[in-house]
């Protein structure tokens, strides 16, 4: 673990610190930073750990016993997914959270900072370079020389070795790091930019000059100033590649002029919308996704600076929190995932049922500006987990296997499940690996955080455990293994026709 070289100082947009101070944030020792304080649920926010539930113990144990369930840190698998590899955490102790790939490195980010694997072996990836750079989620993605890292928690300042502070604070810092990424082994902090609400996520439309980002982020409470409602836009980031230091906030979108979905009372169990979790882009096709709290959209991105919502759904039923979207190969689909008890509670079992906390697919119908979305069925994993298991729908991407719609999705201590969607009326799923519940008396968050294929593998990220690489081997997916990419960000969908 080293410190991020400084090759220019980060630009702060709203608040001054003074140039002194900036510039002894950048080359502060990062190895005595504070923890980062996470935006409160819902959306991504680890539970509180160690939370006993009466009588859990007698019923994990015994459904353990009874071959339910696995035993505790125990690894299943079905027959067509076999692990090939693991690396437990080192240096960066925090919650594992979001991967990006380029050629031969897979790019981690921890809400202590970000991990560089050398995965040109897959059956036994290597640790390149460890960067402390505290900051949840520190979601990550990459394009050419540069490393994207999302901070949505109130920091000190810009720097990587500010500590968290109440956002009520006029020096709060959150928003957007920027690292050249050139030398894999010594990444360099190049720019910040403080972003309205902070960057819970962030998502990349690369241009050939330029990278635009979109920052997703949401109001939880009254609490935190810069979130106040009405917050319902997203940042659009526009980063020069020649001179990312430039980097600055263009535009403010309103995607929702009525305010979005109210939530309760009007619609019990629904997360009232004051901002978006995540979106989902389509350069080739002008098309993005959007996963915004009580709503899921459609817009055209023709014009990069002012994406363009062009149709708004919502499930007052079954949905309390739209988190995050992935299209199919043709753009015919998008699966919106649900996470019901934001990342932190027992979803996965028969006193929720199959319907929340799971998947929804739509399908596209229409042409051009007149798409539509259109309800096709759910998805969630057949496997009852435990009480003391988090696990609700997550991170996901597509297997490119020709002809089929098959995607493999993170689902907390649920683990990772293959799934084909080839029907949207009839998901299935076709493979499966996870490990036993942390703990079999107590509600200990962990499980894959991200599941994506690569290359030929599938890669998770597991909050509490580590790095893990799998491999399917199945029929349905075996045509996926010749399409080779340079460059995924699962949240920038490539066209892999």
């Amino acid at each position: 673990m080293h410190r991020p070289r400084a090759r220019s100082g980060p630009r702060v947009r709203r608040r001054s610190l003074g140039a002194a101070a900036a510039a002894l944030g950048l080359v502060a020792a990062l190895f005595a930073s504070g923890p980062a304080a996470a935006t409160p649920d819902p959306g991504d926010h680890p539970a509180a750990t160690g939370k006993t539930i009466p009588g859990q113990e007698a019923a994990t144990r015994t459904a353990i016993k009874n071959g339910e369930i696995p035993g505790v840190d125990e690894v299943v698998h079905s027959d067509n997914v076999r692990p090939l590899a693991h690396l437990p955490k080192q240096a960066l102790r925090g919650t594992n959270s979001d991967l990006a790939f380029q050629g031969k490195y897979a790019f981690a980010g921890n809400y202590d900072g970000f991990v560089i694997y050398d995965i040109s072996r897959p059956e036994a990836p290597r640790t390149v370079s460890q960067v402390l750079c505290p900051g949840s989620q520190n979601d990550v993605s990459v394009s050419g020389n540069l490393l994207f890292l999302s901070t949505d928690s109130s920091r000190t300042d810009n720097s990587c070795s500010s500590t968290p502070q109440p956002a009520t604070e006029k020096s709060s810092w959150e928003g957007i790091k920027v690292f050249d990424i050139t030398d894999k082994e010594h990444p360099a902090y190049v720019a910040a930019v403080e972003t309205a609400c902070g960057s819970h996520t962030h998502t990349l439309l690369p241009e050939r000059r330029d990278v635009y980002l979109y920052v997703s982020s949401y109001a939880p409470s009254d609490a935190f100033p810069d979130c106040r409602p009405p917050h319902d836009g997203i940042s659009v980031i526009k980063v020069p590649r020649s001179a990312p230091e430039k980097a600055a906030v263009i535009d403010f979108p309103v995607l929702f002029p009525d305010g979005g979905n109210p939530g309760a009372p009007t619609n019990p169990g629904v997360t009232p919308t004051t901002g978006c979790h995540d979106i989902t882009t389509f350069p080739t096709l002008k098309l993005a996704a959007g996963a915004c709290m009580g709503d899921g959209i459609l817009m055209d991105v023709s014009n990069p600076a002012a994406p363009r919502v062009i149709d708004r759904v919502q499930d007052n039923v079954n949905f309390a929190f739209w988190h995050s979207a992935t299209f199919n190969e043709r753009a015919t689909k998008v699966v919106f995932t649900d996470e019901l008890g934001g990342g932190g509670a027992a979803t996965c079992n028969e006193k929720v049922g199959p319907h929340r906390g799971a998947d929804g697919i739509y399908d596209i119908v229409g042409k051009g500006t007149h798409r539509k979305l259109v309800f096709r069925s759910y998805y969630k994993i057949p496997r009852h987990q435990a009480d003391t298991e988090n696990c609700v729908a997550h991170n996901g991407s597509l297997i490119p296997a020709r002809n089929r719609d098959i995607m493999v999705q993170a689902w907390y201590q649920g683990g990772v499940s293959v799934w084909d969607f080839t029907n949207s009326a009839e998901p299935k799923e076709i493979g499966y690996f996870e490990r036993g519940p942390l703990s079999a008396d107590s509600l200990v968050t962990g499980g894959a955080w991200s599941a994506y294929y690569y290359n030929g593998h599938i890669y998770s990220n597991d909050i509490a455990k580590g790095f893990d690489v799998l491999k399917i081997t199945d029929r349905r997916t075996d045509s996926a293994d010749t399409v080779r990419m340079r460059e995924l960000n699962v949240q920038t969908q490539p066209d892999y026709r």
